[in-house]
């Protein structure tokens, strides 16, 4: 049988996917030109109400990866959930789910695991839907010009041990960084994820409005067998298939 899921580029490093009836929003930090709307962009008050479970995940509390107005979101669609690092300001409620690094959390038809990252908070593993997604929030291999070498060579070292811990794990969507201010560096962490985890597709973040880098970043891992989302604008749609069995 094959299975579809949409995705959309939200911004930055914000993303979206639909699958079956349920909505997944990953470090949402911009959709529109004003953020405040909820009509303008891909997350629309509709669509929110539109679907039986929304879950929406936080990454760290950097603002370019955490927009409060999320936390509007739960008065259009009483079945929204909140997956929240552990530094992300929130009141303690019901739907608001805080974790550490390396702690596993089922909701519905939902499991995640929350893994580390090179910088703040945490990254997630989410398994929905017969779908495996990861999203590296800020996992990067941070190769930093102003970097001593026995700096970037830590950075390397730690960026590469964190992602041993996914080791073996089938992933089919992957959401890793392509920061072009890491200049001619920008490639070393989504070619090192495609090299080592190989998932199905790479859908590149991290990059503000420098869409060129995703044509760059895919063209710089044609060789490797992940398949690389080139992305062109806010509110990109890639279409994702697969087929599992019945």
């Amino acid at each position: 049988m094959n299975k579809t899921c949409k995705i959309h580029h939200l911004y930055h490093s914000g993303c979206s996917i639909e699958v079956d009836n349920s909505l997944l929003v990953f470090d949402y930090y911009l959709d529109s030109a004003n953020e405040r709307s909820i009509e303008q962009g891909v997350i629309s008050a509709a669509k929110l109400k539109s679907k039986d479970q929304v879950y929406v995940f936080v990454s760290h509390s950097h603002q370019d990866h955490f927009n409060p107005v999320i936390f509007d979101w739960e008065k259009y669609n009483s079945n929204t959930k909140y997956i929240l690092s552990s530094d992300v300001p929130a009141k303690e409620k019901n739907n608001y789910y805080s974790l550490n690094k390396y702690e596993e959390l089922t909701l519905d038809n939902l499991h995640l695991k929350s893994y580390g990252t090179t910088d703040q908070g945490v990254s997630f593993l989410v398994e929905i839907a017969d779908f495996t997604i990861y999203h590296s929030g800020d996992l990067n291999w941070w190769h930093w010009k102003k970097f001593s070498p026995a700096e970037r060579k830590q950075e390397e070292k730690e960026f590469k041990e964190e992602l041993a811990k996914l080791a073996g794990k089938d992933i089919d969507i992957a959401f890793v960084p392509v920061d072009p201010r890491l200049e001619e560096h920008f490639y070393l962490a989504g070619e090192y994820f495609a090299q080592e985890i190989q998932p199905q597709l790479i859908v590149p973040i991290h990059f503000r409005d420098n869409y060129h880098i995703t044509t760059e970043f895919a063209d710089k891992i044609n060789h490797l067998s992940s398949a690389v989302a080139r992305i062109t604008k806010k509110g990109e749609k890639i279409l994702f298939n697969k087929q599992v069995k019945t």
